[in-house]
């Protein structure tokens, strides 16, 4: 998580790097102060990356807020959720060529919609695998002309 919140104030301070870097490539100038091109793109990447280091401190801070929270939904159920997902869409993605469209997301819906609601909402979640499986083909192998698995 932090890595995300971090990733734009990185990008930033590369970048402002970057340009106060490549400003000092900038040619001399042949009259007046040979260092006068120099000053605006200095200036400017200079500022530039005083922002970046400033905006890296707030969300920093902001980081450290946050921490209490991500620690609360990481104890939580999250984190198995999210394992079970993607456990289910790779079982999804290798029989889906196999048993067909309509099947393979009968059957990931219905364990996944299992998972989520448990057994006790066993008839909603039969009927809203099977009900949104195939309004999904309908739609694409009749209404769009897609042919499907």
């Amino acid at each position: 998580m932090k890595a995300i919140k971090l990733a734009f104030p990185a990008v930033l301070l590369l970048i402002s790097c970057t340009f106060l870097i490549a400003s000092f490539n900038v040619p001399k100038a042949n009259l007046g102060n040979p260092n006068g091109p120099l000053y605006f793109p200095v200036g400017l990447s200079v500022l530039m990356l005083v922002f970046s280091i400033i905006y890296t401190i707030q969300e920093l801070k902001k980081l450290n807020h946050e921490n209490v929270q991500i620690r609360e939904l990481i104890a939580g159920r999250t984190p198995k959720l999210i394992g079970i997902t993607v456990l289910l869409g790779i079982g999804y993605a290798f029989i889906f060529e196999r048993i067909g469209f309509l099947f393979a997301t009968i059957l990931f819906l219905g364990a996944l919609l299992f998972f989520i609601n448990g057994v006790k909402k066993w008839k909603a979640n039969i009927i809203v695998s099977i009900c949104f499986s195939f309004i999904s083909w309908y739609a694409f192998s009749e209404l769009l002309g897609v042919s499907l698995p």
